[in-house]
């Protein structure tokens, strides 16, 4: 072990060095976790994917981040060494972000009326390249990190170096749930030169400039480092012997040699029965790996399916109105709760009830709660689902029409039957939407005069508003309307001008811009609450009036009716804001962190006690696999499912976490926990005797055994 000549300073009798790997985590975690909370929104709003689209890129960068610790680890125990790796990758990892931030300036190419980039395929290019890079550097170094900090720490510090596997792990809960609300601030903010648009650049540009921090904070700790050379990969050398015993048995498959116990016997003719032995033991732990990545194939759906989900709910705690991304932070702000409840309370009383709740039974309660929150995210669907809007399928429009005349308007239009159906509408008044489909001939009538209405070529899966108004004679004017729900809780509103004269508006501080007579605004984004909407006519009247009280997701159409010394104004309800609450997530995310709690922490620390002391870094290796296998799944249940409704696919999932936690229950109750250390003092027994063999063999063969004294 080749290590740095002077002894490294301290600090209460901890190595300082340490505290530089603390600070370098905290950082790069925040970086990872604040970036992947807003990542599926990213995708979704900025890059115009859809939400199918948008969860497979999502747990596909995922599943890259968690396959590359493998690559890590190998080139840091068989190359380069923990502390170059670190560095190089968190190079890597750092221009990454860097490109994730620059990819979201939306001005980065020409921009269209509404904010979005006139030329996708830009940022889509950018933001893949960014995140590949991110999933190389943020996997590269996960394994490295923490094994890094241990080495810093002597044979005598065992207690010190067990307190600091502790301040590491909070550092990961601190960082992450710091940046699970910081970072989706920042990207509610507005930014732009030529718009103003939701901050993403300054949502990706935090966490980049946080994984600088971390790597100028590893450096600068460079000097009392202790740096342990490259000692060669228990993983390559436990695959070797693995890829030797199978090739063997298969030379062998026609020969008449006597069967061995156990097909890995089949290696002994080049590695040590030790080797050998210490890989049954890891075999039998990896095989009971085989059904976990279903857990974390729900798990990990916080950051996508669940994020998504919160885009449809209502938001506002009271004083604090929070983001769809922000719900993530629930899960862990319960950790901190629950792992020293469940390790001093429930764990202890279990024990006193004289229950044997092994590890392998919490494992399976931990997959059976996972399971249970995604039923109770379907329940949470399905009643976001009864407040949706019914918007039109690909072959059908809907129709609305608001009557500012003073006589009774009706639009008539073919139904599913030869019969026609009539709408009323009365003065003042506004209809409710009717679907109509594309094929269907649709007709107005003003005071039983019947005229048609000019749509044009109708297009499928759009709302319309016709408006009828008062003037020398009367007019209709046909607009389109949002055909989906607001953005990000936004609420979208626009304007009628009902008067005679061009006027200006303003809402919030915002200016919508000169509305000619008789026409409609663009939409404009408002936050929740009333808002202050001023309007000046071309004659120089200013009036002004408070709007009514906006949820989120809703859209309305406020017709200006005059301007005196007030502003009157009627507001039609075209999409009712977002009813159900972001509170109802709340169960959802605690049966899901209870379950990550008796599962992940259970979990390794059962896999760590079954298997030999060298051989814990290719447990870990397994189990970091079975996260990226888990969002694997994920991709192809979303992409190969073709489920129509969000319920359904959560009760999908669920099912089938039920079905694998019913089958891990088998595989454990089969399971026999062992002892490895017993099993290796038998070794070293062995190994003993055998030494001790061999001394005394050479003893007499050099005439200097027991007998040599009779020989002379």
């Amino acid at each position: 072990m080749a290590k740095s000549g002077k002894s490294p300073p301290g600090c209460f009798g901890y190595p300082l060095s340490i505290f530089f790997i603390v600070i370098n985590e905290f950082c790069e975690r925040f970086s990872y976790y604040g970036m992947r909370a807003v990542l599926v929104l990213y995708f979704k709003y900025f890059l115009r994917w859809d939400n199918n689209l948008s969860t497979v890129v999502y747990h596909t960068f995922v599943a890259v981040c968690y396959l590359t610790p493998i690559l890590g680890a190998i080139i840091a125990d068989s190359w380069l060494g923990k502390f170059k790796t670190i560095v190089y990758l968190s190079v890597v990892y750092t221009v990454g972000q860097v490109v994730m931030a620059i990819s979201a300036i939306h001005d980065l190419t020409d921009v269209n009326k509404d904010g979005t980039p006139d030329t996708i395929d830009v940022h889509i290019a950018m933001s893949m390249i960014g995140l590949l890079l991110i999933a190389l550097g943020t996997g590269g170094i996960k394994p490295c990190v923490a094994a890094f900090g241990g080495d810093q720490f002597d044979e005598s510090q065992d207690k010190q170096r067990s307190r600091f596997f502790s301040i590491f792990y909070l550092s990961i809960n601190a960082g992450s749930l710091l940046s699970t609300i910081i970072t989706p601030i920042l990207r509610g903010q507005e930014c732009g030169i030529h718009t103003k648009q939701k901050c993403y650049p300054l949502a990706f540009g935090v966490p980049a400039a946080l994984m600088v921090v971390a790597l100028v904070v590893f450096i600068v700790g460079s000097s009392m480092y202790k740096k342990v050379s490259p000692q060669g990969n228990i993983i390559v050398q436990v695959c070797k012997c693995i890829w030797f015993a199978l090739k063997n048995r298969y030379r062998n498959r026609s020969k008449t040699i006597p069967k061995r116990e156990h097909w890995m016997d089949w290696a002994t003719e080049k590695y040590e029965e030790r080797l050998i032995a210490q890989i049954k033991m890891v075999l039998r732990v990896l095989f009971l790996y085989l059904p976990l990545p279903m857990f974390w194939a729900l798990f990990d759906q916080q950051g996508s399916r669940w994020t998504l989900q919160a885009t449809t709910m209502d938001g506002n705690f009271g004083a604090i109105q929070i983001q769809p991304d922000q719900m993530q932070t629930v899960n862990p702000i319960l950790i901190i709760v629950l792992v020293p409840i469940v390790d001093a309370v429930i764990y202890p009383l279990l024990r006193k009830c004289k229950l044997n709740f092994t590890p392998l039974k919490r494992m399976t309660v931990g997959m059976f709660l996972a399971a249970m929150a995604f039923v109770a995210a379907a329940l949470v669907q399905v009643e976001i689902d009864k407040t949706l809007p019914d918007f039109p399928s690909s072959s059908e429009f809907q129709l609305k029409v608001i009557n500012l005349g003073n006589t009774n308007v009706s639009f008539a239009y073919m139904g599913t039957t030869p019969n026609v159906e009539i709408v009323q509408v009365s003065p003042s008044q506004a209809s409710e939407y009717k679907t109509i489909k594309l094929s269907n001939n649709v007709n107005i009538s003003f005071e039983n005069a019947t005229m048609g209405i000019p749509l044009g070529s109708p297009v499928g899966k759009t709302r319309y508003t016709y408006i009828v108004t008062t003037t020398p004679a009367f007019q209709g004017q046909l607009v389109e309307d949002l055909s989906e729900k607001s953005e990000q809780g936004s609420n979208a509103i626009r304007f009628f001008n009902n008067l005679n004269e061009m006027i200006n508006v303003t809402v919030a501080n915002v200016e919508v811009g000169d509305v000619m007579p008789f026409t409609m605004s663009n939409y404009t984004m408002v936050s929740l609450g009333i808002k202050n909407i001023a309007v000046t006519t071309e004659k120089g009247h200013k009036c002004s009036a408070d709007s009514v009280k906006f949820g989120f997701g809703s859209s309305y159409t406020i017709v200006i009716n005059k301007c005196t010394s007030l502003l009157q104004t009627e507001s039609i309800e075209d999409i009712p804001p977002n009813k159900v609450h972001m509170a109802l997530q709340i169960p959802q995310y605690f049966l899901i962190t209870a379950g990550e709690v008796v599962f992940s922490v259970t979990g390794l620390e059962f896999s760590y006690s079954q298997a030999p002391s060298n051989m814990k870094s290719v447990l870990q290796a397994g189990w970091l696999l079975t996260v990226a296998v888990g969002n694997i799944i994920v991709l192809i249940i979303a992409g190969a499912s073709h489920i129509g409704e969000q319920w359904a696919e959560y009760v999908l999932f669920a099912a089938l976490l039920v079905a694998v936690c019913i089958i891990f229950a088998i595989m454990a109750y089969f399971y026999t926990y062992v002892d490895p250390a017993e099993i290796e003092a038998g070794f070293d027994t062995a190994d003993e005797k055998k030494k001790a063999k061999e001394k005394e063999a050479l003893g007499l063969e050099n005439g200097n055994g027991p007998y040599s004294q009779t020989k002379m």
